[in-house]
């Protein structure tokens, strides 16, 4: 395996990766970056290298990007999900950096701490124009209350300050133990003496704070940005500081970097840094020893449900949704052997206790096993549901949490051909997969790797034409599971055989009168005792 480093991590990371992989650390110009893409199977990035859709078009054996920070809007997701590239990053490492860099920049701003220090250094003693203000008892406003919001209005409220929040994904319950009213963001803009912004950088925050946006703010407020460059529309700011509207604004991060120019730069009321935040050694550690953790765990197979182009699983149903994701692939991965015919529509249904779980990293996992026995190109969790469009395959998701086991079934069902198909299955008391019905028909087997799959018609002697077809070729029979709706109408037969059938032997079971469909199954190599 070949990593390119192309941003400056820590030494730490640098040594995790070297013991797995072949790893190149070097700054490369975007031009480098298009010429060399194509020879690594990773690449990790902070936030100046841009991983373009050029770049990922070049890249033909990359497997994951590693962002060693929060942010990535220098790494185009939707094109990196297309292609079935993992995009991975560190929320959790600069989170005490980012919060106490926070507090930093508040602190300089209403105690004028910069200017104070350029005067006295400037030779001057005037304590009269560097009068400030107190935290204590104003109203701090916290955009985004995810780890690095929580932390920031945790310290607000150690001031002795009002704090207000918005975020449309905050858990009540958490913002109502610290004390943190959530409103809605005109609300916040309204009653903040001081505005500090931690929302991931999305299409709909990338322009979060506009000339409108400013003019809600109360006169005399002040505005902080640790979060990402843009989201503060930087001449609708310098408008509103240099107009008296706000009292003042400190920044850390700018729509372009670096930027050593700015007309901000120019107010008295403005303090900045470049893009600190998160440079300390303690949160330049922790990313550089996450991202390659994160990294060699996406290049030795792994799913890592926290991928950032993954669906988000709640941590409370991390464990049913992992523990059930060899069975969507099993499930998938057989209908799509077992059946001939081109797939127009999938759906998925969840029963039980699966019912009320988020389940679309299931969802994108059986099609992961579905279209990869069908797709030229390689198919993963991540670029799944792409592909399924691209080839025009509808997916859908249903749910009844009436019947089913304790911890529920699941069913796939696909229009193949002129026909719809079904397979639904379970995992048993140890954990294995279990397959209870195939197009409707009653059955119970646990699947091996290599299997058999006949639909024929119920009939006396024509399981023994089968044996003897199999022994004659020396496919040695492990297991055999019977299916059938009415006695002498259509069954389905699986046999478990101990190696891959060839396909003159799969042709002459095919030829037996009465016999629809035979089709040879060889399902992954998964975690759960698959052989």
């Amino acid at each position: 395996m070949r990593i390119l480093v192309a941003d400056p991590i820590a030494e730490a990371g640098i040594r995790i990766l070297q013991e797995q992989a072949d790893v190149d650390v070097r700054r490369v110009t975007p031009a480098e970056l298009l010429e060399i893409a194509s020879e690594y199977d990773a690449i990790i990035t902070r936030s100046e290298t841009k991983i373009t859709a050029d770049v990922l078009a070049r890249a033909t054996r990359l497997k994951v990007v590693g962002r060693a920070g929060v942010g990535v809007d220098n790494i185009d997701v939707a094109a990196a999900t297309e292609r079935g590239v993992v995009v991975v990053n560190v929320p959790g490492a600069n989170t005490f950096s980012t919060a106490e860099h926070t507090w930093a920049l508040i602190l300089a701003l209403v105690r004028n701490v910069p200017q104070a220090m350029a005067s006295l250094k400037a030779g001057e003693w005037d304590r009269r124009r560097f009068t400030g203000v107190e935290l204590h008892g104003k109203t701090l406003g916290v955009i985004g209350f995810g780890r690095i919001g929580y932390e920031v209005a945790a310290r607000g409220r150690a001031f002795g300050m009002r704090v207000l929040a918005y975020d449309p994904y905050a858990n009540p319950a958490r913002a109502e133990h610290l004390g943190v009213l959530l409103v809605d963001l005109p609300v916040l803009l309204a009653e903040s003496d001081i505005v500090t912004i931690h929302a991931a950088k999305t299409p709909e925050t990338a322009r979060l704070i506009q000339a409108r946006e400013l003019a809600m703010m109360k006169k005399g407020a002040r505005i902080v940005n640790c979060a990402r460059g843009g989201m503060v529309d930087e001449m609708a700011l310098y408008e509103a500081l240099r107009s008296g509207h706000l009292a003042g604004a400190a920044l850390d991060v700018f729509s372009t970097e670096p930027l050593t120019e700015h007309p901000l730069f120019t107010l008295p009321n403005v303090v900045v840094t470049p893009h600190l935040a998160a440079s300390t050694v303690e949160a330049q550690e922790a990313n550089g020893v996450q991202i390659a953790r994160q990294v060699l765990r996406v290049l030795a197979g792994e799913l890592v449900p926290e991928a950032v182009n993954l669906p988000a699983v709640p941590p409370d149903a991390a464990q049913v949704v992992a523990r059930h994701l060899p069975l969507a692939e099993v499930l998938g991965s057989f209908l799509g052997q077992a059946f001939a015919g081109p797939l127009r529509l999938v759906e998925v249904i969840y029963e039980g206790e699966l019912a009320r779980e988020p389940a679309t990293l299931l969802t994108n996992t059986v099609l992961k096993g579905l279209l990869g026995t069908r797709a030229s190109e390689v198919v993963n969790y991540i670029n799944a549901p792409a592909l399924a469009k691209r080839y025009d395959v509808g997916v859908r998701e249903s749910r009844s949490v009436e019947g089913g086991q304790a911890e529920g079934r699941i069913t796939v069902r696909a229009q193949v051909g002129p026909a719809e198909r079904t397979v639904t299955g379970t995992l048993g008391r140890d954990g294995e997969v279990r397959l209870v019905r195939v197009n409707g028909m009653p059955l119970d087997l646990a699947p091996t790797r290599y299997m058999i799959v006949t639909r024929h018609h119920d009939r006396p002697g024509i399981l023994g034409q089968f044996g003897t077809i199999l022994g004659r070729a020396g496919v040695n029979i492990a297991g055999l599971s019977l299916g059938r709706q009415a006695r002498a109408g259509e069954a389905v037969a699986i046999f478990l055989v101990d190696d891959a059938p060839g396909p003159e032997v799969v042709a002459e079971l095919a030829a037996v009168d009465g016999v629809a469909e035979a089709r040879p199954v060889t399902l992954p190599m998964l975690p759960n005792g698959l052989s």
